[in-house]
């Protein structure tokens, strides 16, 4: 069942008609790990707002400690609870809950209805920048979500396509990507506030997965391994995939398009090594 949650309070039709940027994640807690960048962006602008949508229901999650005993529906109301928070905390232009189970998202059929919401939500907010998961991620729940948000962006016409769409690092980061097809996204702004939001999700910190610490390093790292020769330009740094050539007409599918990607590194590896090997 899909929930929308406005901060502040305005009507949805208005709050969705002033999104500028978008985030679509699978689960409470992936936007603030991999959209910091869009949420950083429009914090205190007056022309920029970001919009997230979250697309399971939060079932299934670990439980441990405070929450151990809590019961699938509890677990997932806390989840719901935590995501409207960061979405309070992050001066969001709204929040929607799509509440699907992760297995109707992964099965192709159960999901024609996934991708009908996540079609009018875009034509609804049009967003000028879209962050999704990167087909290179290593979670299921995350690549089928990006499938049906594909699928979703494809049913549009060209000019309703977002200017810029981004896939994002969150079970597996893109350092390996060449630095040439890297996009960098510098997320140093508000350090506070992103440590915040990532801390909202206490079902999942004290679940026993360090994610403040691990998202926030993450980031740091990214800034001071990016470039061996140059002085860092920013102190925390988030990488993305173009993803708007699968929007072509003529697109490759993602797996093709990623192959690519990975062919690429596979050479460039391979050639430094070579390169300096003893003959």
């Amino acid at each position: 069942m899909s929930r929308m949650y406005v901060p502040d309070g305005i009507a949805e039709a208005q709050a969705m008609s002033r999104v500028t940027r978008m985030g679509i994640g699978a689960h409470q807690d992936d936007l603030e790990i991999f959209a910091y960048h869009g949420i950083a962006a429009c914090y205190e602008s007056e022309d920029e707002w970001f919009a997230g949508v979250t697309v399971t229901d939060g079932g299934g999650s670990a439980r441990v400690g405070p929450y151990q005993d809590f019961t699938d529906e509890e677990m997932k109301a806390k989840r719901v609870a935590e995501q409207n928070e960061a979405a309070r905390l992050g001066r969001y232009a709204l929040q929607v809950q799509l509440g699907v189970p992760s297995s109707q998202v992964k099965d192709h059929e159960s999901s024609r209805a996934l991708v009908d919401d996540l079609e009018a939500l875009l034509r609804s907010c049009s967003p000028r920048v879209l962050y999704l998961h990167n087909p290179a991620d290593k979670h299921d729940t995350h690549i089928a979500v990006l499938s049906r948000c594909l699928e979703a962006l494809r049913r549009l016409p060209p000019a309703l396509h977002p200017e810029a769409v981004y896939g994002c690092e969150v079970w597996r980061d893109l350092d390996w990507l060449d630095d040439g097809r890297k996009i960098a996204l510098p997320v140093d702004a508000y350090p506070d506030l992103a440590r915040q939001l990532i801390e909202v999700f206490d079902s999942q910190v004290a679940g026993g997965k360090d994610y403040v610490a691990a998202a926030l390093g993450r980031r740091f790292a990214n800034a001071t391994f990016f470039q061996s020769h140059s002085v860092d330009t920013a102190k925390a740094l988030t990488f993305a995939m173009d993803l708007k050539p699968l929007l072509a007409e003529h697109a490759p599918s993602p797996a093709d398009y990623v192959k690519g990607f990975i062919d690429h590194f596979k050479m460039d590896t391979l050639q430094r090594i070579e390169r300096f090997a003893a003959k």
